[in-house]
């Protein structure tokens, strides 16, 4: 059966790292690239051959049945007890299918992208380690096992950051990312622990559904009186702590520091970052825990929903004013997975009690689907940003402009994708996004027009870059020096592959959202389980349709022109705001001064002060005194009989004295 050869989804690319890790610089580039790629579209093949047969198996009750085909206990602790495993549901099952897709073309892209770069065996080495630790964080079967591939990824995403480490920058922003995320991940540690401590277990729920696979380990679930007993403080406690770890990798505000200064990895790296992998984990985080937050915690979930919020404003807002293509993406995919945490934060308790209504938990499916579909294309915007790096050799707009003309299926395909994140028919960013902002409706209108006027915001900035990158004023002097060209076919076929993704996707979900049509993402994910046929609300897709179209229309008035008069205008009428924009309101500055100015000289120093005063003096002292009496008594074991004899009849003659004067 397929799900027996599940391991293998793990172990072709933990062999690819290690292979290309000890042995990849022996090799030819082409050889290592060659294995590396090979590894993962095996990977791919069975990751497909996994979704087929999950989506086509038969449902219980129709219901999609959670399936553990491995699991063992590898620590046991009384009932605690730390499990791995490999867990099959509808939310691990697409994950590996976007995962897969994302970093199979990211692995034929940097054929092309990373040709002749130094250390070319190690960066498919790395890509691999990093595809391993993010499928393995979505097939983990315990929050515990999650955690460990967890921090994995943050390895990963060091290494990969960092690639170019001759280049300051580069160090920089590697050790930013890994001190931010271990700073967030220490509150996932500690939520962990609070959470196995009072509940004696590891489990994602306690519904006790899972069909385990022969010769696994059953589940030994903990004491569940206990966890109820719990919920009303310690659980929804500990699930806020672990929601902050998923923040930090995530990138939500204000833990958003490390994302922008990611992009000075390789631009491939960004895109599977950014795109499928460790940014969505803290949004799985949530999904995969869904039941819990539901269960035990629903009133914290607004917790969620705000932080999404603020988040998603000001990511949108930055994206605005920045002139580094890369950055623009960047700030668009925290702003977009803020879009997904907010969704899961909108899913409510259905209309009775705490049962899982489809309809009321339409925010958990959006969000899910927003994930599926903002993969695709951030993945083909990325992607298509180190095509135009390459031939250009910047990553400013100001030395781009008029690449329409030499890059067509760069422009075509930047430009499909950007019509996708815009939220416009019949591209799958539409459905997605859609869905998104009606739970949000039902939820609180404040809250779905906001998230509707974020949406506006999205649309405006993207074709601010698009217009900045392909039309406006050409650069010729720069052109002079190297003209643009396409790129390599490696380069451009997983340009094409995800635009035809995020077209078929688009147009299927836009006609059966209208039409009523089953088969649409919700038939296969949804917060009960059950087939959930997507019904567009006519009113809402229309607002956010006409609105996204006036604010593409507002970018092409602004941006589309040789020159920008209204853009130089309200530069000149509004010089600190967009400063202060560009600088991303300061969020750095703040994080550098509360860091050595509040914490390093307020806290740290002094905690510094009394460690090497007090304790070290205190312990110190001690060693002192005892090396002290050893040395005053070191005379009197000299071994000299004579000297003991000395010492004898000087005693005798004091005690005698003594006893004399009593």
């Amino acid at each position: 059966m397929i799900y027996e050869l599940s391991y293998l989804i793990l172990l072709l690319p933990l062999l690819s790292f290690l292979v290309l890790g000890l042995a990849g610089m022996k090799m030819q580039h082409k050889t290592a690239g060659l294995i590396g790629t090979c590894s993962l579209s095996l990977v791919t093949l069975l990751s497909y051959w996994t979704a087929f047969a999950y989506f086509t198996a038969d449902r219980v009750n129709g219901i999609y049945q959670t399936i553990v085909p491995y699991n063992f206990t590898w620590l046991p602790l009384g009932n605690l007890h730390f499990d791995m495993g490999i867990l099959l549901d509808p939310i691990s099952v697409m994950m590996l299918v976007v995962i897969s897709t994302v970093s199979l073309m990211v692995h034929i892209y940097s054929f092309g992208y990373m040709h002749g770069e130094k250390g070319f065996q190690r960066y498919y080495a790395f890509l691999s380690l990093f595809t391993m630790s993010m499928l393995g964080l979505v097939l983990a079967t315990n929050i515990f096992q999650m955690y460990m591939f967890w921090e994995l990824v943050g390895v990963s995403s060091y290494l990969l950051i960092g690639f170019y480490y001759p280049l300051k920058p580069a160090i920089a922003a590697s050790k930013k990312a890994f001190i931010v995320t271990r700073f967030a991940d220490m509150f996932f540690l500690v939520g962990i622990l609070t959470f196995g401590y009072f509940t004696d277990s590891f489990s994602f729920s306690f519904a006790g559904d899972i069909v385990m696979g022969q010769g696994t380990t059953p589940f030994i679930e903990g004491n569940i009186a206990k966890a109820v007993a719990a919920g009303g403080f310690i659980i929804p406690t500990a699930l806020v702590l672990m929601f902050i770890g998923g923040a930090g990798k995530s990138a939500m505000f204000p833990l958003h520091i490390w994302l922008p200064d990611a992009m000075e990895g390789p631009t491939p790296v960004s895109a599977l970052i950014h795109a499928a992998t460790m940014v969505v984990a803290g949004v799985f985080q949530i999904a995969r825990m869904f039941p819990l937050w539901i269960e035990y915690a629903p009133q914290a979930m607004s917790i969620v929903v705000w932080v999404g919020v603020i988040t998603a404003f000001y990511a949108a807002a930055v994206a605005c004013a920045q002139s580094d293509i890369k950055r623009v993406l960047a700030f668009s995919t925290i702003s977009q997975i803020a879009f997904m945490m907010v969704a899961l934060g909108v899913s409510l308790p259905g209309h009775h009690g705490a049962v899982l209504d489809n309809h009321a938990q339409l925010g958990y499916m959006a969000g899910m689907f927003h994930l599926f579909t903002h993969a695709m294309f951030k993945a083909c915007l990325f992607l298509g940003a180190g095509c135009i790096i390459h031939a250009v050799h910047s990553n400013e707009m100001a030395l781009m402009g008029g690449l329409r003309k030499y890059m067509p299926i760069t422009h075509i395909t930047f430009l499909i994708s950007c019509l996708a994140i815009a939220g416009i028919p019949f591209f799958s960013g539409f459905s997605s996004k859609d869905e998104i902002i009606t739970a949000c409706m039902e939820y609180s209108p404040v809250v779905g027009w906001i998230m509707t006027g974020i949406a506006a915001m999205t649309a405006f900035y993207m074709f601010r870059l698009y217009y900045g990158i392909f039309w406006g004023t050409e650069n010729k002097e720069a052109h002079a020096h190297h003209t643009p060209h396409e790129a390599p076919l490696t380069m451009t076929i997983p340009l094409i592959v995800l635009t035809v993704i995020t077209v078929g996707v688009g147009i299927y979900t836009t006609i059966a959202g209208f039409a009523g049509w089953g088969g649409s993402f919700g038939s296969f994910v949804s917060a009960a389980g059950t087939d959930y046929t997507i019904h567009f609300n006519t009113q809402i897709a229309a607002t956010s349709t006409v609105i996204a179209i006036l604010s593409i229309c507002l970018a092409t008035y602004i941006y589309k022109g040789e020159s920008q008069p209204i853009a130089d205008r309200l530069y000149k009428t509004f010089p600190k705001l967009h400063r202060a924009a560009y600088k991303r309101f300061y969020q750095d500055e703040i994080w550098q001064y509360v860091t050595h100015r509040i914490i390093f000289r307020c806290v740290s120093t002094p905690i510094a002060w009394f460690d090497r005063h007090v304790v070290d003096g205190t312990f110190n002292f001690l060693a002192w005194g005892a090396n002290e009496g050893g040395e005053s008594l070191r005379s009197w074991q000299s071994g000299d009989v004579r000297k003991y004899a000395v010492w004898f009849l000087t005693g005798t003659v004091a005690l005698t004295l003594i006893l004399l004067c009593i």
